[in-house]
């Protein structure tokens, strides 16, 4: 057997978990499995099963009253992150009968928003069924994505809960706020936890069906280690269970009895503390294998990652990132895999989404490499910084304008597209101060090589140009 990692194994065959089906506008509960995570294995079916937030969802309180009454409002659920944002949106949608749309505000833009209200608009006309629309990290709108949510909000063809872990008075603006009910979600209390803990060894169908138990001081730590967040409690004990022996939800199998030092030993072996230095040092060594091409260490430091629950969406954004940082025109498409990585990721979640997060590392490992766009970055940044604010030329200024003309504006701009091979060496687009400045500066790396050729030769004409 080889002892790569990453091996070209010829034709791509079917995957198991690719079933081909059809996913419709309900909220999916997610199917228990080994490959799900505990935590998303245990997402609630009900509000009934969900843990927390009395202050909002206890009886009697306005929100569950609203909701048992079968009414609905936009909603903002604010709350840092594994309390229960995007599981009480779901639960919110089952439990007065509403379709469920999910975006996420990181990837999805003003026209997937439309799309998604007209959507909601012919649900409600042609079968009267009413649609939820959440939007997850829904502070990373700008006020064009805030805006497009605002017509079908207003009409009710969508009911809005949006999830943030920011404070929304600095970062919604008011249009929006005035037409959503605030509601502040708090860490879990630690019985709260420990209740999810339970439900985890207990459940016969998405938990380990009584195949685990806990000593009680054992159950104590996984508490303290969760601090209010059910995902980090839940992925310790899943963690603790692997390492124990037990891997798949259901009553099958062994049963094992977890101790404290059981939880210690697998947190100090599997666990990913996200506010040590392991954090920084992991990142590191991942971005640090793709630049230096070797797509076994990727794959292997990317997985540990995920595995040990780092946010998908961080590494995804940092391979966008690498796509242009470290590959750049070498590889024109390693920008368009990365962020379609990124977008699968949103559309499917996780599991399912390894195998693109894995695909755009492994892609971006063996792509040759440039720093091109970094070093052009550099260069433009000290020339503004050292030359401040210079005029626009007047040939470039806009020329549109009743009036423009008598100022010189656009006045002897020669459009290339006049010209046979689209080039017109002898106009310039710098500020007079730097004509001449050569601040692009391509390798001779995969596809930058015939760029490095081309930009030589407009170069030399432009100064050919000049010395005439």
């Amino acid at each position: 057997m080889s002892d790569q990692l990453f091996e070209d194994t010829g034709p791509a065959t079917r995957s198991a978990t690719d079933d081909g089906g059809q996913h419709g506008d309900h909220a999916r509960p997610v199917a228990p499995g080994a490959a799900v995570p505990l935590a998303a294995r245990l997402r609630p079916r009900s509000l009934d099963e969900y843990v927390g937030q009395l202050d909002a969802l206890g009886p009697d309180k306005p929100l569950r009253s609203m909701l048992d009454r079968g009414e609905l409002r936009s909603i903002l659920l604010w709350g840092p992150p594994g309390v229960g944002k995007t599981s009480l949106a779901a639960v919110i949608a089952t439990h007065v009968e509403a379709a469920f749309l999910e975006l996420s505000a990181v990837t999805a833009g003003v026209k997937d928003v439309r799309r998604v209200i007209e959507e909601g608009r012919a649900r409600l006309e042609l079968r009267g069924r009413r649609t939820v629309l959440f939007v997850d990290e829904i502070h990373r709108f700008n006020k064009g994505q805030q805006d497009a949510l605002l017509p079908g909000v207003e009409a009710g063809w969508v009911t809005l809960i949006g999830a943030t872990t920011e404070n929304p008075f600095f970062e919604l603006n008011a249009p929006l706020l005035s037409r959503c009910q605030l509601i502040r979600l708090s860490p879990l209390a630690e019985d709260e936890l420990s209740v999810l803990l339970e439900r985890a060894m207990t459940d016969p169908e998405r938990g380990f069906g009584g195949r685990v138990t806990l000593d009680d001081d054992a159950r104590e730590h996984l508490v303290r280690l969760g601090d209010g967040d059910a995902r980090t409690a839940l992925s310790a004990l899943e963690v603790a269970a692997a390492a124990a022996g037990v891997t798949t939800p259901g009553v099958e199998g062994d049963t094992v009895h977890v101790t404290l030092a059981t939880v210690s030993d697998a947190m100090r072996r599997y666990r990913y503390d996200k506010s040590a230095d392991g954090h920084y040092d992991q990142v590191s060594a991942f971005i640090k294998s793709m630049r230096g091409s070797d797509p076994d260490a990727a794959a292997y430091w990317l997985l540990r990652m995920l595995e040990s629950g780092e946010d998908p969406r961080f590494l995804a954004r940092r391979m966008v990132i690498f796509a242009s940082e470290d590959v750049g025109l070498a590889d024109r498409q390693a920008l368009p895999l990365a962020v379609a990585a990124f977008d699968a990721l949103d559309k499917v979640g996780l599991p399912e989404a390894r195998y693109a997060l894995t695909h755009a590392a492994v892609a971006l490992a063996v792509a040759p490499k440039s720093n091109s766009v970094t070093r052009a970055i550099s260069a433009a940044l000290e020339a503004v910084r050292t030359h401040g604010n210079l005029d626009v030329p007047p040939h470039l200024r806009d020329g549109h304008y009743r009036g423009a003309a008598e100022l010189g504006h656009g006045v002897d701009y020669d459009y290339p597209h006049d010209h046979e091979d689209g080039f017109v060496p002898a106009q310039t687009y710098l500020p007079d101060e730097l004509v001449g400045r050569e601040l692009f500066e391509p390798s001779r790396h995969g596809h930058e090589g015939p760029v490095a050729d081309r930009l030589a030769d407009l170069r030399a004409r432009r100064r050919a140009e000049r010395r005439g």
